[in-house]
């Protein structure tokens, strides 16, 4: 048991209903007199639901232990998604719904960890940065520099992030998969 004012971005814990989830955005709220709130956006990892609590300061909900497998991403049929387990060669599926904006990143035979409570595939880790091929933006004019604003660029997944204006299509990009946004051209 934890308790909740230790939640924190990431965390995964069981409710008193048996519901699992996992902690997205979490706030510390002081009301005044000693009485304080934690308010938390949670992300239900059974359903992909994601929904707003307030838990009462002093309150304890059950952690979870969540088993990391190193997978490789094979690749999708429009609905689910296919991955190898690099050391058993299982082929764990999750669905669109699971991976959320998680898709967005995922190409071809890149590794990434996938998370399993009780042999059941909950989600995955990507990592911190991903290299994507832009595949359509508008041409880079000269004068024009890396400061200064951007250009919208479509990447090979999908994937629509401002780059600056020297980025051309078929230049390949760095991007951050915590926030989506461009890091470096690669």
């Amino acid at each position: 048991m934890i308790g909740v004012q230790d939640l924190r971005k990431g965390t995964t814990f069981i409710d008193d209903d048996g519901n699992l989830y996992r902690v997205l955005e979490f706030q510390h709220v002081k009301l005044g007199r000693g009485n304080a709130v934690i308010k938390t956006k949670l992300r239900n990892l059974k359903t992909g639901a994601t929904i707003e609590r307030t838990f009462q300061s002093g309150g304890r909900v059950q952690d979870v232990r969540l088993d990391h497998h190193q997978v490789q991403y094979l690749y999708n049929d429009g609905e689910n998604y296919h991955f190898m387990d690099l050391e058993t060669y299982e082929q764990p599926v999750l669905s669109k719904e699971m991976l959320g904006d998680a898709a967005k990143y995922l190409k071809e035979n890149v590794t990434v960890d996938l998370l399993t409570y009780d042999g059941k595939p909950i989600e995955i880790e990507l990592p911190t940065t991903v290299d994507l091929k832009v595949v359509e933006t508008a041409p880079g004019f000269k004068g024009d520099t890396a400061t200064g604003g951007g250009k919208p660029a479509t990447l090979e997944t999908g994937l629509v992030i401002t780059v600056p204006f020297f980025v051309n299509v078929g230049d390949t990009v760095r991007v951050d998969t915590r926030d989506g946004s461009y890091v470096t051209r690669v």
